[in-house]
């Protein structure tokens, strides 16, 4: 369980409170103690929010893993707090009086570190991909919006592996603790490949030119295929899961029709899972939107988390994805980030994270229900979610 986290006006008095050091310090670097007292890491019991080692007989890497493996019964829902935004940061910095992201982390008891490898060192300085488009709006013309001849995608200087390099990420990884560690290549191919079309263009040439289609699409999975291998190859057990994303849904429903996701999406995704599970690791989809409609079929290619269950999305709430695939993968997400995170209460918060838990059952990691949490949500309502979620 989560025990209550000290007020920062109380820091002062906290401190005078702690008369002997508890055995919580075998697992804090020297000096830190007093530190973690005034951040809301230690409550006035003198436990730990992360529950160190020695003081539960699980630890958050054992906690993930069982979670989303299903193998084993978990001593409880996950947590993780996401990634949040680069300006939700100062924020929590603020609240917590610490630059360290890392104390902050180990405040909130998140069992999460999401470490991506991406260092693509081209020796003239050239992006991974050049997409061609003189915008960012959806709708902006990509390099082959008017490619009709699969040659012309053959002349393309697709990326080349050799230029990647892991060593930060390995060193993130060797440094990162008993926590679970979801890593691998993020190869959005979906977003990848509309860029290189243009969203619109892309959805057309589906029927008017799928070859082409197909042909950009083999070359941006193709190269996270390799890319991945040799991350693979070098990670060993550092990482616990491959997590990749690729947004195929809408508030409403899926952006293309499941008959058309069969034909243009699925066959790659399938690589994708299947080198992933060769290699030993759990998948881990993230996909934003209403994607209810094909969450069977994600199951069928191997998906053993979905994140981030837009909760407000049509047909995404909790009591449905439950009751449909509960026990058939686990669930990553489902706190409301569209309205409960920045309009709600701290109370009502912890409310909506115990009906979420007690709809998806154990096979849960509480957690936004988007990764990125912007400054419009307190800290008073990320802690009531990370409280709740420690609930036995």
């Amino acid at each position: 369980m989560v025990p209550s986290v000290v007020p920062r006006g109380r820091a002062a008095s906290a401190t005078l409170a702690y008369r002997s050091r508890p055995p919580l310090l075998r697992y804090l670097p020297s000096g830190t103690y007093h530190r973690r007292v005034r951040l809301g890491i230690i409550s006035y019991s003198g436990r730990n929010t992360c529950d160190p080692p020695g003081d539960s007989p699980v630890n958050h890497r054992q906690r993930l893993r069982a979670i989303v493996s299903g193998d084993t019964t978990p001593d409880r829902s996950g947590f993780w707090l996401g990634n949040p935004h680069a300006e939700t940061w100062p924020i929590l910095q603020s609240h917590f009086d610490t630059e360290d992201h890392e104390a902050i982390l180990q405040g909130f008891g998140d069992d999460i570190r999401w470490i991506r490898p991406g260092a693509y060192k081209h020796p003239d300085g050239k992006p991974m991909f050049d997409f061609g488009r003189t915008g960012r709006e959806l709708a902006a013309e990509g390099l082959f919006a008017n490619c009709d001849s699969v040659d012309e995608v053959e002349a393309y200087d697709w990326p080349n592996p050799d230029y990647l390099d892991f060593d930060d990420t390995l060193t993130q990884l060797r440094a990162a603790g008993d926590v679970y560690r979801p890593s691998g290549f993020w190869c959005p191919f979906f977003h990848y490949v509309a860029d290189f079309f243009g969203m619109e263009n892309y959805f057309v040439k589906m029927y008017t030119h799928p070859e082409v289609v197909h042909a950009v699409t083999k070359h941006v999975v193709d190269f996270h295929l390799e890319a991945n291998q040799r991350f693979f190859d070098v990670a060993g057990d550092l990482m616990d899961a491959y997590f990749f994303g690729n947004d195929f849904g809408t508030q409403r429903g899926l952006l293309i029709s499941r008959e058309m996701m069969a034909q243009f999406i699925f066959p790659y995704f399938n690589q994708l899972t299947q080198l992933a599970h060769n290699a030993g690791y759990h998948v881990i989809l993230h996909s934003c939107g209403s994607i209810y409609d094909v969450i069977p079929d994600l199951i069928d290619m191997g998906v053993d988390a979905l994140h981030p269950l837009q909760a407000r999305a049509t047909n995404m709430e909790a009591e449905r994805l439950g009751a449909e695939f509960g026990g058939q993968l686990a669930f990553v997400g489902g706190i409301d980030t569209q309205d409960l995170l920045v309009n709600g209460t701290p109370d009502e918060v912890a409310a909506d994270v115990r009906r979420v838990k007690a709809a998806l059952g154990e096979r849960l990691v509480v957690s936004p229900s988007h990764e990125a949490v912007l400054p419009n949500v307190s800290p008073e309502n990320m802690m009531a979610m990370a409280r709740v979620a420690g609930e036995s």
